[in-house]
């Protein structure tokens, strides 16, 4: 099934609201050949995946009760480069996080990750914008029980709790992936990582435990590996007064 056809599978199809009302998704105008080729030109290598281009022929997105709407053609405005130099954002919560899908330097369209400011976590959602439309689904038929939900109310206060998904140097250098290794040696031995390559979903990192400081993030060129320094905290007087 593709993007296209999975979105369609949603057309006329009820979902209940909290609240008890039932509401429907409802599409958003699909896009002109024209429009096609300005978004070509704000992509990674102008390259929009003939997959994607046949979606947007049929939609730019749709409506959807408790999350507005979703978007597929919103290039770069996210922010946050140093952790995804190029992104589709597709949905916001209506709180400051947002659900972002990763574009790689080749325009590529690749997960769908859940960016969290309170908690300051960052959560690979889902596998593909053909995951992250199901998952929209299962959200309409399943509301607390969902997989979305799971992630919004529960997955990012574990990872800052229990699972900061940050990883020590050292630990990086033992690794078997010559990727990981090229890339650790690159950075001093106050910086931590964050590998989220081949993870699962619900797999994440707390970048905010190192402060919220984005100038000192690194991210690899092709690959989902992160490197933060590790700041040393500034003594206060009396801390530097005592010290002495």
């Amino acid at each position: 099934m593709t993007v296209k056809e999975q979105l369609q599978s949603l057309s006329g199809k009820s979902y209940i609201a909290e609240d008890g009302e039932s509401y429907q998704i409802e599409l958003l105008p699909p896009y002109t050949d024209e429009e096609i080729e300005n978004l070509k030109n704000q992509l990674p290598n102008n390259n929009l995946p003939e997959e994607i281009y046949q979606l947007l022929l049929y939609a730019r997105g749709f409506k959807f009760g408790p999350l507005e709407k979703i978007t597929f053609d919103t290039v770069n405005t996210f922010g946050f480069e140093d952790f995804f130099p190029n992104t589709i954002q597709l949905a916001g919560d209506g709180f400051g996080n947002f659900w972002i899908l990763d574009l790689d330097e080749n325009g590529k369209w690749g997960h769908v990750f859940y960016v969290c400011h309170d908690p300051a976590v960052v959560i690979k959602h889902s596998e593909n914008l053909k995951e992250f439309i199901l998952h929209i689904d299962e959200f309409g038929e399943r509301g607390k029980q969902s997989h979305l939900d799971q992630v919004h109310e529960k997955s990012v206060f574990d990872i800052w709790e229990r699972n900061y998904g940050l990883i020590p140097r050292e630990a990086m250098l033992q690794s078997h992936d010559d990727d990981i290794i090229q890339f650790a040696t690159l950075f001093p031995e106050n910086y931590l990582f964050a590998d989220l390559q081949n993870k699962s979903n619900n797999s994440g990192f707390a970048w905010g435990k190192l402060g919220s400081d984005v100038s000192h993030i690194k991210r690899h060129e092709s690959k989902l590996i992160w490197a933060f320094e590790k700041l040393n905290k500034k003594k206060g007087f009396f801390a530097r007064l005592f010290s002495k």
